[in-house]
């Protein structure tokens, strides 16, 4: 399932095919992948990627993307709060942040600025989402953390925030403190 919300709107879209317009109006990738390889709770990232290759590889190898992992983390996972922090402030990424939801659930929020009203994403199992580099977002668990996603990246060294400090991720009722 994913739903867009537009709160200063009032709006939100469910339909599929119109998130997906929606996004790519904006420059933002998003899709839908099976999510249904069966996987014990406790997978580890390698059994995860390896389950996943038929569709990652591919996708890599056409976008440029060097490297993946896997992000597991729930609401028993120790130092929950610490974790939630760095995603559900307003940041940017030199690089693409490209994400699979193999499990769980979470919300994109996005500030693109100009006109453009904040919008986010609810996304869970299957949505593939790749926001554009240098594009101010956050993320934000909910009150009952769980995630797990493929990360994939074009560069070795990952996930690197850089915080806009504008405070806007509080106006939309996100856990940022």
């Amino acid at each position: 399932m994913a739903v867009i919300n537009i709160p200063d709107k009032n709006e939100t879209i469910s339909e599929f095919t119109k998130i997906m317009e929606y996004f790519n109006k904006r420059g933002v990738f998003c899709d839908k992948w099976d999510a249904g390889v069966s996987l014990q709770k406790d997978a580890g990232q390698d059994e995860i990627l390896k389950a996943y290759d038929h569709a990652l590889k591919p996708f890599m190898e056409k976008g440029g993307y060097k490297t993946a992992d896997v992000v597991c983390v729930n609401s028993e996972t120790q130092g929950i709060d610490v974790i939630k922090q760095k995603f559900v402030k307003e940041h940017t990424h030199s690089d693409d942040e490209v994400r699979f939801m193999v499990a769980g659930h979470g919300i994109f929020w996005f500030n693109l600025g100009g006109d453009e009203p904040v919008f986010s994403l609810f996304c869970d199992a299957g949505v593939i989402i790749s926001v554009p580099a240098n594009t101010k977002h956050w993320f934000d668990m909910g009150d009952k953390p769980y995630v797990k996603a493929i990360r994939i990246f074009t560069n070795e060294e990952g996930w690197a925030a850089n915080y806009t400090e504008s405070g806007i991720e509080k106006k939309y009722g996100s856990g940022a403190k």
